[in-house]
């Protein structure tokens, strides 16, 4: 292993015919710097290490799992310094690759398909997500908006409306009488905040409640 050879910080040649080249660049933490080091040099290296200081409370680059997960499929390894100046092997360059979450997967997948749309911008803002959750509530909520309803009234335009009532995460929804519900101040604001486009027609209320749905 020989230092500063074209400009990489270390490199050293294994015994074979060619030989195999072995690049390692050396940071005083793991940065994206360090990173974009490692990738420049991997198209003249058969293997990439990416050396630097671990952080004094475990906290650095070298503890996130994103960044290991990355330099995985980059194929490279990580060595850790330690104060005394000892070297850790965090990452082979030879790790598996992380593995596909199929729940998170699936997750995704659902909610694409049950949102109604493209109502939420792609990158991060402060407003609240419009997830499919959300659009039914809302539609529950324009339904409401009139008289109180029973949550069979409601599954047609949200079909998880029986849930959403019960659970009545934002404080939109109240009980009136058994299986009938309203709508909150809360949940007039809401309207205002997202209007719902008219629908024709509309459910009415029964005026007989005796044997209705219990929510």
């Amino acid at each position: 292993m020989k230092g500063e050879v074209g400009g990489c910080d270390l490199l050293g040649l294994a015994e074979g015919e060619p030989p195999v080249v072995v690049i390692c660049e050396l940071k005083q933490s793991f940065s994206l710097e360090l990173l974009l080091q490692g990738v420049d040099r991997a198209s003249a290296a058969d293997e990439i290490w990416l050396a630097a200081r671990l952080s004094k409370r475990g906290k650095g680059r070298e503890s996130d799992a994103r960044f290991r997960n990355l330099c995985r499929r980059l194929g490279f390894g990580l060595l850790g310094v330690t104060a005394a100046d000892a070297v850790e092997v965090l990452l082979s360059p030879d790790a598996p690759m992380p593995q596909r979450d199929p729940k998170r997967r699936s997750r995704l997948v659902a909610e694409h398909r049950r949102r109604r749309g493209d109502p939420t911008a792609g990158g991060g803002n402060r407003s609240p997500v419009m997830t499919a959750y959300r659009q039914q509530a809302l539609a529950c909520a324009a339904m409401l908006a009139e008289a109180p309803l029973r949550p069979r009234d409601l599954k047609p335009q949200a079909p998880d409306a029986a849930k959403i009532l019960q659970r009545d995460v934002y404080g939109w929804f109240e009980r009136i009488e058994r299986g009938w519900y309203g709508l909150t101040p809360a949940g007039r604001a809401a309207l205002e905040r997202w209007p719902q486009p008219q629908r024709d027609g509309g459910v009415p209320r029964q005026t007989d409640t005796g044997g209705a749905d219990q929510a």
